[in-house]
């Protein structure tokens, strides 16, 4: 039977962050973090003298400043969403994370006979429907005749009733719902800077590489050691499966 496979879109193969940084530097300037200082500047000049004013009221001016610079944060990202869903087909618009990576998958797939699905929880978007962009995305990237599913539910879910043999996600809380909900083994990308993620993931049983390469080469060596089990004990170990 041929291997089933689910990829992640964004973080994984698309790079939305970027996208969003783009969008939240183009409307709102300064990053959240230099706004929240102006704003806790502004606040201490108005008060007269600031130093005294900081040693009378620490606590609650500290608490102000927190409650505000999140305030800023959730206006900011709500502008940036109200953006991004009203340009047409944003999504057709990502730059890959990785160049070559979607045609190496289609590569893979045509060598290896898998059964690829990439799934995503983007949202609506003008233009043309999320799976429509995706596709077309996809297609421009190297991989003819994707399978897109957009999903609002649990990714665990969604696994079991495609009886995934292997997913790939850069959310640990998805993996956690496919290792838990289904049988596939799951490969989590995470920043090599992220230490106590990674080391979370595997005592979970969760495979940890740092980009989507990594996770083709060891979905390569897998499907290989599928009719060999000692090698792919040993593949198992090296990723972190159990």
């Amino acid at each position: 039977m041929p291997l089933r496979i689910g990829f992640d879109m964004d973080g994984v193969l698309a790079d939305f962050s970027s996208a969003f940084r783009e969008f939240e530097a183009r409307l709102c300037g300064s990053s959240p973090a230099a706004s929240g200082g102006r704003a806790r500047r502004e606040r201490r000049e108005s008060a007269g003298d600031p130093e005294k004013e900081e040693e009378r009221q620490s606590g609650s001016s500290q608490a102000q400043a927190d409650a505000d610079a999140r305030r800023d944060s959730r206006r900011r990202e709500d502008a940036v969403w109200e953006a991004i869903e009203a340009t047409p087909n944003f999504w057709t618009t990502l730059r890959p994370l990785e160049e070559g990576a979607v045609r190496r998958i289609h590569e893979l797939m045509l060598r290896h006979r898998w059964e690829v699905f990439f799934i995503t929880q983007r949202p609506f978007t003008e233009g043309e429907t999320v799976q429509r962009q995706t596709q077309r995305w996809l297609v421009a990237q190297g991989f003819d005749l994707p399978s897109v599913l957009v999903l609002h539910g649990s990714r665990g879910t969604a696994a079991a009733a495609l009886r995934l043999d292997y997913h790939v996600d850069d959310r640990p809380q998805n993996c956690i719902d496919v290792s838990v909900d289904s049988a596939a083994k799951t490969i989590l990308i995470v920043s090599e800077s992220n230490h106590t993620a990674a080391a979370s993931a595997r005592k979970l049983g969760i495979g940890v590489v740092h980009r989507i390469g990594e996770a083709l080469d060891i979905l390569d060596q897998a499907t290989l050691a599928h009719t060999n089990p000692s090698l792919f004990r040993r593949i198992a170990n090296i990723v972190g499966w159990k």
